[in-house]
């Protein structure tokens, strides 16, 4: 099961943070900020899985976007390292489609994210069913 999932930039700043499962608030920036600490200094050629306290992270850098995805020891590791990159894949493919930039738009990434993980657990993984609702919601502005 996927625990959290986070996009963060080369700085440390969390862009985008989505958890499935209850952690307070103050927990929440501690966890983040140890996690990022960890995936951030280390090297390209050292593995994307670690192990942290009783979970493992996944993660994939992407010029100078990290995202992370904090999993239990049931969750395939390798299934989530593909995940990051369909997920990636998607939002190149919305975001390219309709000229804008992503930090200006999290409530689409959210959807598109919603669309690929429900209760941490992968559901859909065809980009174009991940992307069906936001082109309708397009549709509809536009009109």
């Amino acid at each position: 099961m996927i625990k959290f999932f986070l996009m963060v930039n080369k700085q440390g700043q969390t862009r985008l943070s989505r958890y499935y499962e209850h952690v307070e608030i103050p927990k929440r920036t501690m966890l983040e900020a140890e996690v990022i600490k960890n995936c951030l200094s280390r090297s390209k050629e050292q593995c994307s899985f670690i192990e942290y306290k009783d979970f493992k992270l996944v993660y994939r850098q992407y010029a100078a976007l990290f995202i992370v995805v904090g999993i239990n020891e049931t969750e395939n590791e390798m299934a989530v390292y593909e995940l990051i990159h369909n997920f990636v894949e998607v939002l190149d493919r919305y975001f390219s489609r309709v000229k804008c930039f992503i930090m200006f738009n999290l409530d689409r990434v959210h959807i598109i994210l919603d669309e690929m993980v429900l209760n941490g657990c992968i559901v859909e993984t065809n980009k174009n069913r991940i992307l069906a609702p936001l082109l309708v919601l397009d549709k509809m502005a536009e009109s």
